[in-house]
């Protein structure tokens, strides 16, 4: 299996409702709701050749955009966006957002 394809069920299963087993929810979320796995998805991106952009919004929550890497970050029709009350949630779904598009 293709580290793209582990990725991508990884955030698909993050992005699952609450009603859904929650053991499976449980130790998804104890992954990747934290620091080390915001760094994990981060990683897995960028070997798909994306960049992260990661904004605090005045407290507000956290905006989190993958753009095709490069010096020069515009959105494209591959580009992935979100913005939600935590850095990893936001991440999380940008990233789900970018490799859906790409697809």
């Amino acid at each position: 299996m293709s580290r793209r394809a582990v990725l991508t069920a990884a955030l698909g299963f993050a992005a699952l409702r609450p009603d859904a087993p929650p053991a499976v929810l449980a130790a998804l979320h104890g992954w990747l709701d934290s620091w080390r796995g915001l760094g994990h998805v981060v990683a897995g991106m960028e070997r798909q050749g994306y960049d992260l952009e990661l904004s605090r919004l005045n407290g507000l929550g956290w905006r989190a955009s993958f753009y095709v890497s490069g010096r020069i970050h515009s959105f494209t029709a591959t580009t992935g966006t979100a913005f939600e009350p935590t850095p990893w949630r936001a991440v999380q779904r940008a990233a789900w957002r970018a490799l859906r598009a790409a697809a």
